[in-house]
């Protein structure tokens, strides 16, 4: 098995009536622990990488890991660029070897959007590589990207139709009230996700791939396993699963999951080095942590997701 696209997994996936789990990836621990995962329960699986990950573990260094990966457990695994905002960098990913980019122009009017958009599906087609654009703006701080509460908006179905026929891009991502990050919604709020709009943008785009960014859970457990072990993080609601497994169930086909993972490699270590303040082999931190991202991941993928035995 070699790195592929998501064009046939999605295709797949909307048929089924299940999305891919599109994981945000950092070091080895942590594509090791997701692709154990998938190894595991034969489920497909979207690996990313943003810019910042790039920058910080090195393109040739991911790409090595993810290759090993796709010996190791002998899985389609597509690889992401995550929330590409140049041409430039898209361009970059594509000729590194990344099977599928994003191409974020939604803090750019809607004709700069198409016209950027345009130009990076243009590209990676000639290259056989398939690109996600999107319409509306997510609230919340994720790597570089940092949308405010009152620029945050909902994506408008009357223009999809018009966003895909112009740029071909291969799936698209909209908004309809996850957010980027772990803080999502204060106690007491209610998270609520706007199927309304999900429902029409699928009417309008029959048998189209759509994603969703900004879907972490924020597990309670992790964030208090951070908190009793020297961490200040405050309490946070993130989106409810079920609603994410009825958005799989419509025509959300790839669903993106960074924080939640970054919450459990975080409170395994503490905790550990809590508990073994005379450790300081990364090796003895860093096997746990791993762990807990391999069940995390199966947890997502049998629970949310619905992809297991997909592969």
């Amino acid at each position: 098995m070699a790195v592929v696209t998501s064009k046939e997994m999605f295709k797949k996936a909307y048929e089924g009536g299940y999305a891919i789990g599109a994981f945000n990836v950092n070091n080895m621990e942590i594509i090791q622990g997701i692709t154990e995962a998938a190894k595991e329960t034969n489920a497909p699986v979207i690996l990313q990488v943003s810019a910042g990950a790039r920058k910080y573990a090195n393109h040739t260094y991911l790409m090595k890991l993810i290759e090993a990966a796709v010996i190791e457990t002998g899985l389609p695994i597509c690889v992401h660029l995550d929330h590409g905002d140049t041409f430039e960098l898209c361009k970059s990913c594509i000729d590194g070897g990344f099977s599928s980019v994003m191409i974020d122009g939604s803090h750019h009017s809607f004709e700069d959007n198409i016209k950027l958009t345009k130009q990076v599906v243009e590209y990676a087609h000639d290259h056989g590589v398939v690109v996600e654009g999107e319409l509306g703006r997510l609230a919340g701080i994720e790597d570089a990207v940092n949308v405010s509460d009152a620029d945050a908006s909902y994506t408008r179905p009357e223009e999809v139709e018009e966003f895909v026929s112009r740029t071909g891009v291969d799936s698209l991502a909209i908004a309809i009230g996850t957010s980027h990050g772990a803080y999502k919604f204060k106690p007491g709020q209610k998270p609520q996700l706007r199927f309304d709009i999900l429902e029409e943008v699928g009417r309008r785009l029959p048998n189209f791939p759509i994603v969703l960014h900004g879907a972490s859970s924020v597990i309670p457990e992790y964030v208090k396993m951070i908190n009793e072990n020297g961490g200040k993080m405050p309490d946070a609601i993130g989106i409810p699963e079920d609603m994410l497994r009825q958005a799989a169930k419509m025509a959300v086909c790839k669903i993106n999951i960074d924080s939640d993972l970054r919450l459990a490699m975080t409170a395994t270590v503490r905790q550990y080095l809590r508990e073994h303040p005379d450790h300081f082999d990364p090796r003895q931190y860093l096997k746990p942590a791993r762990e807990n991202i391999k069940e995390l991941v199966k947890h997502k993928i049998i629970n949310v997701l619905g992809c297991d035995g997909k592969a």
